[in-house]
């Protein structure tokens, strides 16, 4: 099954990037990119606290909200062409009447577009890596990054060039060929502008190079992934038109999953920020043990009150998703768990009494306080589940204020995406099963 799916993934990879569609749509984005740092002043500020700063920010939102785009309507596109076509013209039958199982069909598929979204991504933000570089032309007296410009500009001369011409004399795929020719090109010449200030001037690798904007892409090629997957289950039942709805509506969903599912999944009133949380003692930080307190200083007074001796809930989530630590009363009527010890107006102690199992970290700065336990409403939490929520992917945010993405935070969405890819096309698989394609 292995060699199968492997040899359906590697056709329908090739299949993919032949599709005009493709290369279109490759040059599109780098003409937005284009268009986002030459033809646009957007004045956001002239802080220098993180890797994108001042008008950059906005630009880094607009190429990967276009990225996004552009992948959704790639993965549609692609899907529709190698399975559901394939479908309707019949094709199909010259693999499904062989000894290929219909999984392995829909796995190789899958494969095979999500390869050329790999591809497709590496090219599109490796475009917008090299607009970060030359920034927004903010006023006609701002300099031109000539090194991007020349660099990113005989990567795309050259990849025509020498497709054209492979597809005159010898009848090369002109898309696949620019395609595939592409990739190492321009990212050769963004390597090159890492070596290469504005100047004409050798610097470091590290002056220019963004590792969190490229933490951010890794994020989003995840929720393409699962997108391709979405696509490639649609494709086996429904049209091109269908699958691109099907996939739009997902696409929208997903961005609106914390509205429209999410707040009720899961309800909780938060009643304070902690702005500082710092340990009684220090040999106490963990919070892992019986008596350990910790001191958390408000950012503003607490909406309610909040009294010595009740059990105090928190979390980095404002409707108490995912709840850090709690507490609870027993049936005695004592409080075990995390209890508040002291209030202060906006200093308040807590310290861990009874079960430790009650914490499962420290308290820290952003986090939410709640003085009642979070109600889940089960139907919309298993709802909440399994819609794809892209927010999830979507990192921007933590890099333009510069907050670290952990690497664990990224194992976390790997975890996620490929649990969401695996319930869809375990769904294809079940679509395709009874599909009559004779």
């Amino acid at each position: 099954m292995i060699l199968q799916t492997t040899t359906i993934a590697r056709n329908t990879f090739v299949e993919s990037i032949r599709q005009p569609i493709y290369y279109i749509v490759l040059l599109l984005a780098g003409a937005l990119q284009v268009f986002s740092t030459w033809s646009t002043a957007y004045s956001m500020g002239y802080t220098d606290s993180s890797e994108v700063s001042k008008d950059n920010k906005l630009l880094l939102d607009i190429g990967l909200a276009s990225i996004f785009v552009a992948g959704m309507l790639l993965a549609a596109f692609m899907a529709t062409a190698v399975m559901s076509r394939e479908i309707e013209s019949k094709t199909i039958l010259t693999v499904v009447s062989k000894p290929i199982s219909r999984s392995a069909v829909v796995l190789g598929k899958y494969l095979g577009v999500a390869g050329a979204i790999f591809v497709a991504v590496v090219i599109m933000v490796t475009y917008l890596m090299l607009a970060i570089r030359h920034g927004v032309m903010s006023t006609a007296a701002d300099e031109l990054d000539i090194p991007v410009i020349l660099f990113s500009g005989l990567a795309v001369f050259f990849s025509v060039g020498i497709a054209g011409w492979c597809n005159f004399y010898y009848g090369w795929s002109f898309p696949q060929a620019a395609s595939l020719l592409l990739l190492p090109l321009i990212v050769g010449a963004y390597g090159l502008t890492l070596l290469i200030d504005a100047h004409w001037k050798a610097q470091s690798l590290g002056t220019d190079l963004k590792p969190q904007v490229m933490i951010a892409a890794v994020a989003l090629l995840l929720a393409l992934l699962v997108l391709s997957a979405v696509a490639t289950a649609a494709s086996t039942r429904l049209g091109q038109v269908m699958t691109i709805v099907v996939c739009a509506g997902v696409f929208l969903a997903g961005l609106l999953s914390n509205y429209a599912i999410g707040r009720h999944a899961y309800q909780n009133t938060s009643v304070a920020i902690v702005q500082a949380s710092d340990p009684f003692l220090e040999s106490r930080v963990d919070f892992d043990k019986t008596g350990d307190v910790y001191k958390l200083f408000l950012r503003t007074p607490p909406k309610e009150e909040i009294v010595a001796g009740v059990p105090l809930y928190y979390g980095s989530n404002p409707n108490g998703f995912g709840l850090a630590g709690r507490g609870a009363i027993t049936d005695e009527g004592e409080a075990v768990g995390v209890v508040v010890e002291a209030v202060d107006d906006r200093l308040i102690n807590i310290r861990l009494v009874g079960d430790t199992s009650y914490a499962s970290r420290p308290p820290m700065p952003g986090d939410h306080l709640f003085l009642t336990p979070t109600k889940v409403n089960r139907f919309a939490a298993l709802l909440y589940a399994v819609v794809p929520n892209f927010q999830h992917y979507w990192l921007v945010d933590a890099v333009s204020q510069n907050s670290t993405i952990p690497p664990a935070h990224l194992l976390k969405l790997s975890g996620y995406a490929v649990a969401q890819i695996v319930m869809f096309l375990a769904l294809g698989v079940v679509l395709f099963q009874r599909r009559d394609v004779g």
